[in-house]
């Protein structure tokens, strides 16, 4: 290794280096032990923290190379890979592309750069939240391979349990692989603790190959059920991770059409087990979006946040409330996606279209006696829709922080039940149950119950898989989900291009110097495209100093 590697090690190979010089599996038991019985008494205490222990050392209850002697070893070093998957995820960094989508905006200056440059199509290779997101899931990846390798020679009396451990590691690497492939298109498939300063990009096919080989190796392993909300995947998280590969793998750029049957095949395998895996959409979707309401039954992996355990979520609250109301004016809505969305419950609930103040013009929880109301069109500094999903219900109060402990859905049972019905209608196979999955997302939008049959509402005719795209646009608007749904269909020119974001009927204000308000037509969004739209600016550069640490990935 030469010395520019040692002083700064790239997160593919830095974690088997620190291996090497260290294998001392005595110290490591002895200071493990300790932090072990602190994740017990915790995940005992506080249900949000069971997925992670805080205080959790993975520089040290993972670097043992010889086979775990115990389960509660196991159980140490898979509580470090979820510690790595939390640290990976817990802000915006991780999901700084789905700005490329047409229902997440930015500010139009501040220092939201990296965020923008998503926004406008024109990314750079230095972007710090590309980087960011590379080095956070190598990192879980890396300590997903340590336990992989370790347990490969590992043989716990309790073998059912040290199954589950394992699936769960196996999860946790594909998931990785997949959110990285989602980025970067080709990515290094990185699979074991020894470095190889040699390792180049896989083919897109090959990336795609070994997410199904770590999904499917977790369903066979991973036990039915779980906890609510999956916190900590099941079998069915598994089958649904499978279902959203191979819609990806059905679309750009492998454009594998067979890949529509599987995926409809593994999605109803899902909503045909969903009693069982203990998975089902909430009545009420506005309980989806508040703190008490975050683990529920509609999570089919929900990332579990614990704000006084360290384990925050610091992609809500006033991340997406504008400067005028101490907001950090990072996640804003779209206005025209906003204009074109149904006016449906659905809707209310999605956004904030005005914010509560009080006799002091604060913002204020207590909308109910609020002083008075401004409405989004009115904001000095930009004027953008608010994300309730993102800000909270006021009531909720966390728009005054920029951390909480808001569970976070990385899938929800809606997307399973649309995948279900958009699979069936690109592979030719759809039947009753298409329409129903179909018709159970929409009757809830309006407010209807979700098993009763809604005349005006359900549909049973016309293009299912065009039907269900469509409903996906508005279920999952500003969950970071849009832009890729976008990629996979080449729609991205369709939606960003032209006069395609233009705003069509709002009205704005603009203020003079003394504060004074005129109407003003909005007609632009806040932030222009300034990049390509076509397919070759899909995907984003591999960090340049990683290339300049391992060359081959230039290649």
């Amino acid at each position: 290794m030469n010395e520019a590697r040692s002083q700064k090690q790239s997160p593919i190979n830095h974690q088997t280096t620190i291996i090497k010089m260290n294998t001392n599996r005595k110290s490591i038991r002895f200071r493990a032990w300790p932090i072990m019985l602190l994740a017990t008494v915790l995940s005992m205490a506080l249900p949000a923290c069971e997925q992670f222990d805080l205080n959790e050392d993975p520089g040290k209850s993972q670097l043992a190379v010889l086979p775990y002697q115990s389960l509660s070893e196991l159980e140490l070093a898979v509580t470090g890979t979820y510690n790595r998957l939390h640290r990976a995820l817990w802000m915006t960094t991780a999901f700084v592309s789905a700005w490329g989508g047409d229902d997440l905006t930015t500010h139009r200056a501040s220092n939201k750069a990296d965020f923008r440059e998503y926004d406008q199509r024109l990314v750079t290779p230095g972007n710090a939240r590309t980087r960011g997101t590379w080095n956070g899931l190598y990192q879980a990846i890396r300590a997903a391979n340590t336990v992989l390798v370790n347990a490969a020679e590992t043989d716990l009396p309790d073998r059912q349990a040290q199954d589950q451990l394992v699936g769960e590691a196996y999860f946790i690497r594909g998931f990785a692989f997949h959110h990285l492939a989602r980025v970067h298109e080709r990515i290094p498939l990185v699979l074991d603790i020894v470095p190889n300063f040699e390792i180049g990009l896989a083919s897109r096919q090959e990336v795609f190959q070994q997410i199904e080989s770590d999904y499917l190796k977790a369903e066979s392993m991973l036990p039915v059920s779980s906890t609510l909300g999956a916190t900590r995947p099941n079998k069915g998280t598994a089958r649904a991770f499978l279902a959203r590969l191979y819609m990806d793998w059905a679309g750009y750029p492998l454009n594998d059409n067979s890949k529509y049957a599987q995926a409809a095949s593994s999605a109803k395998q899902v909503i045909d087990n969903a009693a069982n895996h203990g998975f089902a959409l909430v009545p009420d979707m506005r309980t989806l979006y508040t703190l008490a309401g975050s683990q529920n039954t509609e999570g089919v992996f929900t990332l579990a946040h614990c704000q006084p355990c360290g384990l925050a979520n610091r992609k809500t609250g006033k991340l997406g409330l504008p400067g005028d109301f101490g907001g950090w004016q990072e996640s804003f809505a779209e206005i025209r996606f906003f204009e074109d969305m149904p006016d449906n419950y659905r809707k209310e609930i999605t956004y904030h279209t005005e914010i509560p103040l009080d006799a002091n013009g604060r913002v204020t929880p207590d909308v109910a006696n609020a002083v008075s109301f401004i409405p989004w069109t009115e904001f000095k500094d930009q004027q953008n829709p608010v994300f309730q999903k993102i800000t909270g219900p006021f009531e909720d109060n966390i728009f005054n922080g920029f951390q909480n402990s808001r569970s976070d859905y990385l899938m929800r049972y809606a997307e399973v039940l649309l995948t279900y019905a958009e699979a069936a209608g690109r592979s030719g196979s759809v039947t009753a149950d298409a329409w129903e999955a179909l018709n159970k997302v929409r009757r809830r939008a309006e407010g209807l119950p979700v098993d009763q049959p809604a005349p005006g509402v359900d549909l049973s005719s016309g293009d299912i898989a065009e039907l269900a795209y469509t409903e996906r646009k508005w279920e999952f608007a500003g969950e970071y989900l849009r832009w890729y749904d976008l990629v996979r269909m080449e729609r991205v020119e369709q939606a960003l291009g032209g006069s395609a974001r233009d705003p069509r009927v709002s009205i704005g204000t603009a203020f003079d110097a003394n504060g004074n308000p005129t109407p003003m037509p909005l007609t632009k969004p806040s932030n222009p495209i300034l990049g390509s739209l076509s397919p070759d600016n899909y995907f984003h550069p591999i960090p340049p100093d990683e290339v300049a640490q391992l060359p081959n990935l230039g290649k």
